[in-house]
């Protein structure tokens, strides 16, 4: 059986999948490590503030006082190292993390250091009521249940066992306190654990930087804008199948009809009608190849980006160079990006600019693919929206990509994609 993946998942399995984890004995250690910091901090506190107000009148209190703040500082710093008993990091932090601030810079400044409210309101919830509800909460689920389980030895070592009015004086008492204790040792063990996380989230509620919340956002962000790219790429690698394995099918089967249909139509005007729409089968089956090739280019798919981009040159009807330095495979959201710029770009060449030859270069540059198409037309292109450059900036926006086109009257015209190679 496999241990819940979270503390959450954990309070909502059942009571011997929890117990089968390390969950429970965690939330314990939270809990104790919780009382023993809240107690210290509770006494230093004391201190601080007693001494600061007893010395204020002397100015020296005001010196003592100021050390509240590099309290709270210590006090969020251990709170975070035990916020991984219960709550485990579980998605990677920003990608260049905020450099701590060294104890010894601290000391020196500090009259510089900055005061954080919500560090110094958790330090005067630790050091009030959290380590005392701590304490209870400990003394209830361990004196009471541990003390029922463990009657039977307790009765044969030393006496009677008391609660209050009710007394464990035999061994057969005793036997029968085991089974209420266990009940309560499993529930306790379910507050406990509760207990540990709901403090825990506060602890990370407010003591976690601001700005490591919105780089996760923008990172989970991120990969959710990835996901919704992969999840149209599917979608058009299904229609393309579709149109191969059905529609496209059926035209060939059509026009090879058609075919044998001109051998056994006799001369007329029936032949001709024959000759007629097998003509038109063909230009539709033409058609559909194209538009199959332009939905998910296979070539793409399978021999990568280079080699799509050359078809395309191949094809486009002008002179077309192509310096793509890309020798590794990419992403495949990365590479079809890619080869539809190019290809928005070379059928906007052909078709406006009046363009008698075009270029394409292209490289990886760190971790990101730079691609330019330029042309010697006559200019003037620009991003319009609903068109299809407009389309395709939205598309890298996606990968956190951009799309800049420069076409001054006159030309030249040059697209120049950017977009990062490793995806979140």
């Amino acid at each position: 059986m496999r241990p819940p993946p979270d503390v959450w998942a954990a309070l909502r399995s059942s009571p011997w999948r929890l117990l089968a984890s390390s969950w429970p004995w965690r939330a314990l250690a939270y809990l104790a490590s919780g009382a023993l910091v809240g107690l210290v901090v509770a006494v230093a506190l004391f201190l601080l503030v007693g001494v600061g107000l007893l010395t204020l009148i002397l100015l020296v209190g005001v010196l003592v006082l100021a050390g509240i703040p590099l309290l709270a500082a210590l006090v969020a710093d251990v709170e975070r190292l035990r916020l991984r008993l219960i709550l485990p990091e579980a998605r990677p932090g920003p990608a260049e993390p905020p450099q701590p601030i060294a104890w010894g810079d601290r000391l020196r400044a500090l009259r510089r250091l900055r005061i954080s409210g919500p560090e110094v309101g958790y330090t005067v919830l630790v050091a009030t009521v959290l380590w005392l509800v701590d304490a209870v909460a400990l003394n209830l689920i361990i004196t009471i249940p541990g003390v029922l389980v463990l009657a039977p030895l307790l009765v044969r070592l030393g006496g009677p066992v008391a609660f209050g009015p009710w007394q464990l004086t035999t061994p057969a008492e005793a036997w029968i306190a085991v089974v209420p204790g266990l009940v309560l040792l499993i529930a306790g063990l379910y507050a406990a654990t509760l207990l540990a996380a709901a403090q825990a989230s506060l602890a990370r509620l407010l003591l976690e930087p601001a700005h490591a919340r919105l780089a996760a956002a923008v990172a989970d962000l991120r990969r959710s804008r990835v996901d919704l790219v992969d999840a149209f790429e599917t979608e058009r690698s299904r229609i393309e199948r579709d149109l191969h394995d059905g529609a496209q099918q059926r035209l060939v089967a059509l026009t090879m009809t058609l075919g044998l249909a001109e051998l056994e139509v006799p001369e007329g005007a029936g032949l001709d009608l024959v000759r007629q729409a097998h003509a038109q089968a063909e230009t539709a089956l033409a058609e559909l190849r194209a538009t199959v090739r332009g939905i998910h280019p296979r070539v793409l798919v399978d021999h990568g980006l280079t080699a799509a981009v050359r078809e395309l040159a191949d094809a486009a009807g002008l002179p077309v160079s192509v310096d793509l330095r890309v020798d590794d495979r990419l992403p495949a959201p990365v590479e079809a990006a890619a080869y539809f710029v190019v290809a928005e770009a070379l059928t906007n060449t052909i078709r406006h600019a009046g363009a008698h030859s075009a270029r394409v270069q292209g490289q990886v540059v760190g971790d990101r693919l730079v691609v330019g198409v330029r042309d010697d037309g006559a200019g003037g292109a620009a991003v319009r929206p609903g068109g299809g450059l407009a389309g395709l900036a939205t598309r890298l926006a996606a990968l956190d990509g951009t799309l800049e086109v420069t076409s001054p009257p006159g030309g030249p015209t040059e697209v120049r994609m950017t977009c990062p190679t490793v995806l979140p």
